[in-house]
């Protein structure tokens, strides 16, 4: 596949500098209109070739969606509620495909060996590759930068998608950033670039229209963070026929109370604080804050100003226009 490599503009790209605190990444860039960290080029050709298994399942999404939520209930219904074996860090048992394509993490652990970076980090895309069958695997990539035997029909493995209200991605995009990145500017200049395509994998509405698209394949399954909330035995039903398991009304009941926020929150091995430490340390992020951090539906209501809810509003509208999605 030809990269379409293109460069923010000067205004956006002095904005992005004075906010990003990341080192390792160069910059950001847009690779086919979405917007990618400058080291995704060293590894574009290993996502591009990557061997994709009829018998994989993938967890795809945008930042911030109730991906983890979401991976944890495929994990636990896949693997018949084995919650055991979940008690492997998540990052292990279903890592993140393009994580590495993030930052130059080999040159990260080269020069701060005092920080503890897992081997699913360093490189994920060579971890993924040689876990045994069936694979779980997580990315946040968009359907058009997805490995290319997606987009040939020549794998078709099971591909769950899960999509959330852009107001509160937003809102939590920010704050995750702000703790794992050391963010610095208001809330509303980080509004201001992801209206404006500039966070990382958007633009937002464009990554989710491009699997809402392939919804109609039989192999791809299109969920709603809302839905979740709403109704979380409800999906997780319809999540268990995708994937061709039964759940009694006993295990049922198990899942539901297990992917309760706060059991989520608990848990060492889905709320990445193992992670937290170190990567705070080389961002140099004074903020605190957990990467779990309330999982509330429509705080858009009290953290969004009428202006800001108003420009949001207006974008979904123009985008969602005639696509039948809807929020």
């Amino acid at each position: 596949m030809h990269l379409q490599i293109e460069r923010f503009s000067d205004e956006l790209e002095d904005m992005m500098k004075t906010m990003y605190n990341y080192p390792f990444r160069n910059g950001l860039i847009k690779v086919n209109g979405f917007t990618m960290p400058g080291t995704y080029e060293k590894s574009a050709d290993a996502i591009e070739n990557f061997q994709v298994r009829d018998d994989d399942v993938w967890a795809c999404s945008f930042p911030k969606t109730g991906t983890t939520w979401m991976q944890e209930m495929v994990w636990c219904i896949a693997n018949d509620l084995d919650y055991e074996r979940g008690k492997v860090p998540l990052t292990e048992r279903f890592p993140h495909l393009d994580l590495s394509t993030r930052a130059d993490f080999s040159a990260i652990v080269k020069a701060n060996p005092e920080i503890h970076i897992p081997r699913e980090m360093v490189d994920s895309i060579n971890y993924t590759a040689n876990l045994p069958s069936p694979r779980f695997i997580k990315t946040h990539l968009p359907f058009n930068l997805l490995p290319r035997q997606f987009r040939t029909g020549e794998k078709r493995p099971k591909i769950i998608y899960i999509v959330r209200n852009a107001k509160d991605t937003c809102i939590s995009y920010y704050h995750f950033t702000r703790i794992l990145e050391g963010l610095q500017g208001s809330f509303e200049d980080w509004c201001n670039l992801f209206l404006q395509d500039a966070v990382m994998y958007g633009p937002f509405w464009k990554h989710a229209l491009g699997y809402w698209e392939k919804r109609v394949e039989k192999n791809l399954l299109f969920l709603k963070y809302e839905d979740m909330k709403q109704d979380l035995p409800m999906i997780i039903k319809k999540t268990a026929t995708f994937l061709g398991k039964n759940l009694t009304t006993d295990q049922l009941s198990s899942l539901t109370e297990h992917l309760s926020f706060e059991n989520m929150k608990a848990n060492p091995a889905v709320n990445n604080e193992h992670l937290i430490y170190g990567i705070k340390k080389l961002t140099q992020s004074k903020v605190d804050g957990k990467f779990m951090r309330n999982g509330e539906m429509n705080q858009w209501k009290s953290e969004m100003s009428p202006d800001i809810i108003e420009r949001f509003d207006q974008w979904t509208r123009e985008n969602l226009k005639g696509t039948r999605l809807y929020f």
